[in-house]
């Protein structure tokens, strides 16, 4: 993992103790994690108890956006700005078998973040964010969808989180235990792929066409 921008100290809760040679504290590397999938894990406490919200994200630069029904708690929970979250985004890339339970594993790309989300009330904001997010989704996409009504906004809410700590760990490869070499099983790596499907069209859809150009995705 290399990158033109890193952070030289990372604070002491992000900071990678174990197998520390595969963490980075680059943005480029976080950005990449980050960037690539549309699932991410929101934890926060409220009142000692610890919640992790799977949800859908985007990014902007370095700040981080996800959005949810106005009314849940997980809104009502972050959108002061006075708690704190860790916004996890991971991949599974692998079975690594190995010769041993000990060395066994997987590979994986995985990114935390820590900050504080906030609530944004900025309409155009919110819709210039939404934007941004389903073009994410199917590029070009927003401006063919019917305007969000009045109402829709009004049960959405919408946090934005500036990330003021993270770190990036990552595993490839195949096991290491080549020191054990003489066990006679088999050993090696497993890899494990999320691919995009053929489209299924809405029975009730006026259009039977996808434009395949715009769908582009990388896991």
């Amino acid at each position: 993992m290399t990158s033109s921008t890193t952070k030289n100290r990372p604070s002491s809760r992000v900071r990678i103790k174990r197998e520390h040679h595969r963490g980075s504290y680059s943005a480029d590397d976080r950005n990449r994690i980050l960037d690539s999938t549309f699932l991410c894990h929101v934890g926060y406490c409220v009142h000692k108890q610890p919640f992790v919200i799977p949800t859908s994200h985007w990014r902007e630069g370095d700040t981080l956006y996800w959005h949810g029904s106005s009314k849940s708690s997980m809104i009502k929970a972050l959108s002061t700005g006075e708690r704190e979250a860790c916004v996890t985004v991971s991949h599974l890339d692998g079975l690594v078998l190995a010769r041993s339970g000990f060395n066994t594993s997987v590979n994986y790309r995985s990114a935390i973040c820590m900050g504080r989300p906030e609530l944004i009330t900025d309409k155009d904001e919110v819709i210039r964010q939404f934007e941004l997010f389903f073009n994410r989704l199917a590029p070009g996409r927003w401006d063919t969808l019917r305007p969000m009504a009045d109402q829709e906004l009004k049960a959405t809410g919408m946090l934005k989180m500036d990330i003021v700590d993270f770190a990036v760990k990552e595993r490839a490869g195949g096991p290491s235990d080549s020191v054990e070499a003489d066990h006679d099983i088999w050993a090696g790596h497993i890899p494990i792929t999320t691919e995009i499907g053929t489209e299924v069209t809405a029975t009730d859809s006026k259009r039977a066409d996808l434009n395949h150009e715009v769908m582009h995705y990388s896991f």
